[in-house]
């Protein structure tokens, strides 16, 4: 079954978009997805409309536009596309363009500039990719190899101090159950959806 965006409006593909592309467990991994999109949108090298990203075959998600969405699960996608369409942005992860998921290992060279929701976001490096960079690199980015398919090896291969190792790193040092939420904060500043909901009394 082909893919289609027809009669869907630019906030449902937005959602879409986050809902798909992001574990849920954070609104900045939400957010960081969200704002991949619009950072395409923004580019001339892709569509100019949320949808005609979110659409282009091989982008996203198998199914982005047409699988069925769990309504348990929208509200907080849902507050979190209108944060972006609202022009609310994930800063850590600049102008990238691109993501994967954390614990993939990809064969080229790129700028990591956060990990978020499960996903490692990236600028694509080298010439070939200067023109479609919109924006000054970020300072606390990471030119690394991907991060490795297990948390060890990724933490052995990053530089000290890296995106992917303060990532990992928090992983291996969870807090009790009661800390969570001031440890998320601390690590890479991802807040938990839980957090998020009892935070805002939902």
């Amino acid at each position: 079954m082909a893919q289609t965006a027809a009669k869907v409006d630019e906030r449902t593909c937005l959602v879409r978009a986050m809902y798909f592309e992001s574990n849920r467990s954070s609104r900045d991994g939400l957010m960081a997805v969200g704002t991949v999109v619009m950072n395409r949108v923004a580019s001339p090298h892709y569509p100019n409309t949320i949808c005609g990203v979110v659409g282009q075959p091989g982008q996203f998600a198998y199914g982005v536009l047409i699988n069925p969405l769990n309504p348990r699960e929208l509200p907080p996608v849902e507050r979190a596309a209108d944060a972006i369409l609202a022009g609310e942005r994930y800063k850590p992860i600049g102008d990238a363009m691109w993501f994967h998921v954390a614990s993939l290992r990809i064969p080229y060279r790129v700028e990591y500039m956060a990990v978020a929701g499960g996903n490692a976001f990236y600028r694509r490096t080298g010439r070939r990719y200067a023109d479609i960079r919109v924006g000054p690199a970020n300072p606390n980015s990471v030119a690394a190899p991907a991060p490795a398919s297990a948390n060890q090896a990724a933490l052995a291969e990053a530089p000290q101090g890296s995106v992917i190792d303060r990532f990992f790193g928090q992983a291996h040092a969870a807090p009790s159950s009661a800390q969570n939420c001031e440890a998320a904060r601390a690590g890479l500043g991802a807040i938990s959806l839980a957090c998020e909901d009892e935070a805002s009394g939902r």
